[in-house]
């Protein structure tokens, strides 16, 4: 009972937002995000607020741990690791300090295809905010023992993700898919891979990667876009203007139906199934957004929590998504259940996954879904941060900077036979990878 009323109070208020005004998209019929570009060309994408004295700024550059040669796997995120660590005349101690004085936030961070960053400061220290961003990406030290402690920390990190069953499905996942594809190694390598990595190498990793060539960059807070173009200038100008070529390749994730099974101590299995997904780019993205949704989204109520927990009690939740790469996309289907009902539990999911593909969604399913993801998405724009952050994820998707005006729009215009077309293009449950990390025992 009562998770049926707080499901029916979380569609009511996504309808109460999808039915305001695109506030969040729109000021006075102009676009929010600002397109700036500074004088020496660098595109930045503004989001202007001064109702508080804060800036937020995040940047990435193309290229992150997809291209970790195999033997120094985690090299692009032991250098993000350490490109606050000590830059210029500043050891770790003084830089670090000096962030402490001024309130500033600096962080870096590598994902499989960008290496990142992001700052935050208030209004009235953003030049020493500024100079220290810009020295951290121009002259990062990378010490010997700024760089035996980063590595002493990310070895403990991996080996304590390696007891992790989380990290271990999707491990054992991105192995299946992604066999022969940088995609398909660990992020942050191993504990003898980073043990392998030295100065020199993160010197290489930065030289060829923090160039203006590939990178992009977004700001949200109080500062005007004449003071923005300054800065970027400022922080980004003295990089060099191309570095090294990016090659990874394009693939599409090889699901024909394999099954694993990796043992695991406890009560419970985790499951995971995947298959190719659709890029943003592709014309079908708005409609698998609402698919991914109506099936396992947000919001307490989907097909597959329907059939799985609330009709036979398997599970407490499963979730559906789409995970997309630059060079490769996913649906992700996945849930827990006890040691013993894992069979049940996968049969009910791929039997769910198969009657959508063959008979579609519902009008009521299409309405509430359309409604949770126009509705929901301001809730995103809750700090400059926040929404510096999510304008850096749409500009690494590709999308121009009207997305947010146009968002809403795309979403409306989905109907229940897109849907069901994009559903049969996507959903072939028996041909999915699956992965199941538990007691079990047996692939299923």
């Amino acid at each position: 009972m009562r998770a049926a009323l707080i499901r029916r109070l979380v569609i009511a208020l996504a309808l109460l937002l999808a039915a305001l005004p695109a506030a969040a998209a729109t000021v006075a019929g102009e676009s929010l995000v600002q397109r700036v570009v500074s004088p020496g060309g660098i595109e930045v994408w503004l989001v202007r607020d001064s109702k508080n004295p804060i800036i937020a700024l995040n940047w990435s550059f193309r290229g992150g741990a997809a291209t970790d040669p195999p033997d120094r796997l985690g090299l692009a995120a032991m250098t993000a690791g350490l490109l606050d660590e000590g830059a210029g005349d500043l050891d770790a101690v003084a830089f670090q300090g000096r962030l402490a004085d001024r309130s500033i936030g600096l962080a870096f961070t590598a994902s499989r295809d960008w290496l990142s960053g992001a700052l935050l400061t208030l209004r009235d220290n953003r030049e020493e905010a500024f100079a220290l961003a810009r020295l951290a990406l121009v002259a990062p030290r990378f010490d010997a023992d700024a760089v035996a402690r980063i590595r002493g920390q990310f070895q403990v990190a991996v080996t304590r993700q390696e007891a992790d069953p989380v990290t271990a499905a999707y491990h054992a996942l991105a192995r299946e898919l992604f066999s022969d594809h940088p995609y398909g190694r660990p992020l942050r390598g191993t504990p003898d891979t980073l043990a392998a990595i030295t100065p020199d190498d993160l010197r290489g990793f930065a030289a060829r990667r923090l160039a203006r060539d590939g990178l992009l960059v977004t700001a949200a807070g109080d500062i005007s876009p004449a003071e923005l173009a300054t800065a970027v200038d400022g922080i980004f100008g003295d990089l060099p203007a191309a570095g090294a070529p990016v090659a990874i390749p394009d693939r599409v994730p090889a699901a024909h139906g394999q099954r694993q099974a990796l043992p695991w101590p406890g009560e419970q299995s985790l499951f995971v199934l995947a298959a190719a997904g659709v890029a943003p780019d592709d014309p079908d993205w708005p409609a698998a957004l609402v698919l991914a949704h109506i099936l396992g989204g947000d919001g307490l109520e989907s097909r597959l929590v329907a059939a799985v927990r609330d009709q036979r009690g398997l599970a407490y939740d499963v979730q559906c998504n789409l995970q997309s790469y630059r060079h490769a996309n996913l649906l992700v289907v996945n849930g827990s259940t006890a040691n013993r009902t894992v069979p049940e539990a996968l049969d009910l999911v791929r039997r769910t996954l198969a009657d959508v593909a063959a008979r579609g969604v519902t009008a009521r399913e299409l309405r509430d879904a359309q409604a949770f993801l126009i509705g929901s998405f301001p809730l995103q724009f809750t700090s400059n941060r926040a929404i510096a952050a999510l304008l850096l994820d749409i500009r690494r998707d590709g999308f121009p900077a009207a997305y947010l005006d146009h968002r809403a729009t795309a979403l409306r215009h989905v109907t229940r036979g897109a849907v069901q077309r994009v559903a049969a293009r996507l959903l072939r449950p028996e041909g999915m990878a699956t992965v199941v990390v538990g007691g079990a025992g047996v692939p299923q």
